[in-house]
């Protein structure tokens, strides 16, 4: 009797996710098929996904198709509908997704989405944010909602577009008491700490680097440390394993959900920004498996974050670097990093420092063929700089967070309790700074797509080998990330 072929769960999870992000990328070329089509195969679809057999995969990947194109489809329709706008004049009421600053030509600056055409053709909603810089208001704040007149430009990145010499005036203030006292705590840490030390603090604790001299953010730029500076998953993990270990003394459920409200809080405070709305649904997918006893491969947790991030803004897929280098990165601490640690250490568990160094080394391998490709140059120091630096982070949050604290609420004591951020904060700068003046330490090497493409082919390739050659006892392919 012929042995049919059955497809694991695991595998159609894969490609179902990888097919959505395939369709939206098709949605970039035009087009946009009846969204019954996706009604229709995502219905065959789940009644045929428990045969587990080929024509399961089939109709998985036909109604991923459909769904991302659909989807971007029509995202791309209100794309092209805001190019008909470029260098027109136009008036927006959005909310401010951050607190204003000056940029260098004097002009207030900030983001704002949840946006309203009024003029030309409006009232009309519009999708995606816009960044603003002009004149008008002195100073706005996060979730003031703001009226804006400029020309329209298109925009880069996440961004639909940009408008720059605009008129702006706040139509009304943030009522929120999150953010007033992010604020609060924001200037008690600028009182109690000097500068750059207190603009980096904020940075590691709440991304806010708008504030960071601009000679600190290209010295941490040019030796790879960017990532510290900015909200991300590597702040979140810090704060959700340490919550997780000292709420687990108590019971599971205190522990998940302590956890998933720090994650929440998190959310609030940064103001959900893209790269910590990625780590949160990491981090709540890794909990969740946690708590009821689960494992889910790190290959669906990471293909399933980018399916619903992308289709949640298509340009995230479409022009979004930071996107890009998130997901590799993430790609290479939960997949690339365990096979190098069982292919180096076999059944024994790593030292603090060596998983350090082979995790850093595997999310600089995964982004460093985009990063030629990119911008054709990187740094020989990179994992050097991240291996004297990012062991020191955790402690430099919560020094920090205490001198802010102090800052916040007893600001004329605040001195006595800030000298040990300061102490860390000084020496993570100093050795940034002088790790970047090695000399020669920058070299160029443009790549294109085929070279891009071919590097990203070896490094799978040679994971695929070390992976089979591994023995049965090491289990990485069910590595939980929180344990």
């Amino acid at each position: 009797m012929e042995r049919r072929t059955v497809y694991k769960k695991t595998t159609r999870y894969v490609v179902f996710f990888l097919s959505i992000l395939g369709g939206l990328g098709l949605a970039r070329l035009g087009g946009e098929p009846s969204g019954w089509w996706s009604i229709v195969l995502g219905i065959l679809a789940i009644a045929s996904f428990r045969r587990a057999r080929l024509i399961s995969v089939y109709l998985l990947v036909l109604f991923g198709l459909a769904f991302g194109w659909w989807r971007g489809g029509v995202y791309m329709n209100e794309v092209n509908y805001l190019k008909t706008l470029h260098k027109q004049k136009v008036t927006l009421v959005g909310r401010a997704l951050n607190d204003s600053v000056y940029d260098d030509k004097g002009s207030v600056s900030f983001d704002i989405d949840s946006l309203k055409l009024m003029t030309p053709a409006g009232p009309r909603g519009i999708v995606g944010k816009v960044g603003v810089s002009g004149y008008g208001e002195r100073m706005v704040y996060r979730g003031d909602m703001v009226s804006v007149e400029g020309s329209f430009y298109p925009g880069r990145g996440s961004y639909v577009a940009w408008m720059s010499y605009a008129n702006m005036q706040i139509l009304a203030k943030s009522q929120s008491i999150i953010y007033s006292l992010t604020r609060h705590f924001a200037a008690g840490l600028q009182s109690a700490l000097p500068e750059p030390q207190a603009s980096f603090a904020l940075g590691i604790l709440i991304g806010q680097r708008d504030t960071l001299p601009k000679n600190t953010s290209e010295i941490l730029a040019m030796i790879g440390l960017t990532h510290i500076i900015a909200v991300s998953g590597y702040n979140l993990t810090i704060l959700v394993r340490s919550t997780r270990r000292i709420f687990a003394k108590w019971s599971k459920f205190q522990s998940m959900f302590a956890a998933c409200s720090l994650i929440l809080v998190f959310l609030l405070i940064t103001g959900a920004q893209p790269s910590i709305v990625r780590a949160s649904i990491i981090s709540i997918l890794s909990l969740g498996a946690w708590y009821f006893g689960r494992n889910i491969k790190p290959l669906v947790i990471i293909f399933l974050t980018a399916a619903i991030t992308a289709m949640w803004n298509p340009l995230y897929l479409w022009s979004d670097i930071g996107w890009y280098l998130s997901f590799l990165a993430f790609f290479g601490v939960l997949i690339l990093s365990p096979i190098l640690k069982a292919k180096i250490y076999g059944d024994r568990q790593p030292k603090i420092m060596g998983e350090l160094i082979i995790e850093s080394f595997s999310a600089q391998i995964m982004t460093l063929p985009i990063i030629l490709f990119i911008f054709g140059e990187s740094s020989y120091v990179v994992l050097l700089a991240n291996l004297l630096v990012v062991p020191l982070i955790p402690m430099a949050m919560l020094l920090s967070f205490v001198a802010g604290l102090f800052g916040a609420t007893l600001p004329a004591i605040a001195g006595w309790f800030a000298w040990p951020a300061r102490v860390i904060l000084t020496y993570i700068l100093d050795v940034a700074t002088l790790v970047a003046r090695i000399p020669n330490m920058q070299f160029s090497m443009s790549l294109g797509w085929v070279g891009m493409m071919l590097m990203y082919l070896l490094i799978g390739l040679l994971a695929v080998v070390w992976w089979q050659k591994l023995p049965k006892s090491a289990n990485i392919t069910e590595k939980n990330y929180f344990e």
